[in-house]
């Protein structure tokens, strides 16, 4: 009896073994068959069970080719298809429907719209602002912007009237020579007159452009120095605006 069973089964367990040879799944989708052409998987198997049953005996034959129909069928239905025939299957298929003849990635995408895929994912770069500074020097104890320095005004003032969401402080600074209040009343009296020019002859709001006085506390050259203190006389101002 267990000699009969053992000529039973090895017929069926041989067809089981051709046909998962064939349909071994691959990880570069080229299988030979998958759920896809299962009625070839159907046929294989039961010309395999057939073939190999009637090695016992024609009785077994019929029996044989049904089982290898069965085995085959069910092999080739727990493996992975592959729809738009691409050679990646279904389930690692990113972009199911590639047309015919389209060169793909692992992944199934097509390399065009795999790069496009990529690009879109990339964060977008965070906007540099574009920045502005104005720098007006003054003679020793005076508050009259010099003609020179109309030019520079008027670029930062162009610059505003471009991005109108902008504002900006104006910062007026003296060197060391004279008391702390002089000097004080002295810078705020240049950084107004920087502010006027601004407002008033270049036409920007009034409500844009603020107005500090520093004295001598801010210093950026030498006191000790005339080429330092010429430095040190000065209004500065800056804007930034995202381009």
């Amino acid at each position: 009896m267990r000699t009969r069973l053992c000529r039973v089964a090895f017929p069926l367990l041989l067809a089981s073994s051709i046909l998962s040879g064939c349909v071994t799944t691959s990880s570069t989708g080229d299988a030979v068959l998958n759920q896809g052409n299962w009625p070839l998987c159907t046929a294989i198997g039961g010309l395999a069970g057939g073939g190999l049953g009637a090695i016992e005996s024609s009785a077994w034959a019929a029996g044989g080719a049904v089982a290898g129909a069965v085995i085959g069928s069910l092999i080739c239905y727990a493996q992975d298809g592959d729809e738009d025939g691409d050679g990646v299957f279904d389930r690692r298929d990113r972009c199911p429907g590639t047309p015919p003849n389209t060169s793909v990635r692992h992944n199934g995408c097509p390399y065009s719209e795999y790069a496009s895929t990529a690009q879109a994912m990339e964060p977008d770069e965070p906007a540099v602002p574009i920045r502005v500074e104005l720098d007006v020097k003054f003679d020793f104890d005076k508050s009259v912007v010099k003609e020179g320095s109309y030019a520079d005004i008027k670029s930062l003032a162009d610059f505003m009237k471009q991005y109108p969401q902008t504002t900006t402080i104006v910062e007026g600074h003296t060197d060391a020579i004279g008391s702390d209040a002089y000097n004080q009343g002295l810078s705020e009296r240049r950084a107004n007159a920087v502010r006027d020019v601004l407002v008033e002859q270049n036409g920007i709001e009034a409500d844009r452009v603020s107005a500090v006085g520093y004295g001598e506390s801010r210093p950026v050259a030498d006191n000790d120095t005339e080429s330092g203190r010429a430095i040190n006389r000065r209004v500065e101002a800056a804007v930034e605006a995202l381009p």
